[in-house]
């Protein structure tokens, strides 16, 4: 029979070596990847709205410019302007269709597929998009926030994340992507430089700030 003084002395030596054991056990690794992982594990996947402005660009010619609020973390929503040198036009997404017409006018709204709201970065599967770029031997930058992961893709890795944005890059014959993650997991800047084999190369650059609850967004008045 073990006496309760040599019994509560096992007891505490027992908690010295669990917790000497504890204190050795390898911890997570604090590698930049699984630091992005965990920022990403780790976002609220809540829908939410945000202020978005995204340029393409030739060079120094701006190509296109889009700013407006969207939602995210939900089906692609949201109103937008979108100006080239051509036009400018007001742009209203909802989940069956995206409607245009020029800004300022008060005609008919034109009215396309949801998809057209596609273009070469997938907007509303940023986190996807991100840990594609993370699994193509994705280059972690530490050095200041929020952190920015970047790697060489091709339109067919795109098409895993998004079918639609992947056969629109399709032309492309490789695509240098950069995102950048926020101390709470969410993308808040993405840029792809777009290369081609006989046509300039193209660079989209989308950003999103004034994170918000999530704005009604329905079809326009025909008028």
């Amino acid at each position: 029979m073990i006496h309760h003084r040599t019994s509560a002395l096992i007891l505490a030596l027992s908690g010295l070596l669990l917790s000497a054991c504890t204190a050795g056990s390898p911890a997570r690794p604090n590698t930049g990847r699984q630091m992005v992982l965990d920022r990403l594990g780790a976002a609220d996947d809540a829908p939410y709205s945000a202020a978005m402005r995204a340029v393409t660009q030739s060079g120094t010619e701006r190509l296109q410019l889009m700013v407006g609020r969207i939602n995210l973390n939900t089906p692609l929503t949201g109103r937008t302007t979108d100006k080239t040198k051509q036009y400018t036009e007001d742009v209203v997404i909802t989940r069956q269709k995206v409607y245009r017409r020029a800004s300022g006018s008060h005609g008919v709204w034109q009215e396309f597929p949801s998809a057209a709201a596609k273009g070469g970065i997938p907007t509303d599967r940023l986190p996807q998009y991100a840990r594609l770029i993370l699994g193509h031997r994705g280059s972690v930058h530490r050095g200041s926030e929020p952190v920015r992961v970047s790697a060489s893709l091709s339109p067919k890795d795109i098409e895993s994340v998004d079918r639609a944005v992947g056969r629109n890059l399709r032309p492309a014959t490789a695509i240098d992507a950069d995102v950048w993650i926020d101390k709470d997991g969410r993308i808040v800047r993405v840029r792809q430089d777009i290369h081609f084999a006989s046509h300039p190369d193209i660079q989209n650059t989308l950003t999103l700030t004034d994170f918000k609850s999530v704005v009604s967004v329905s079809a326009p008045a025909a008028r």
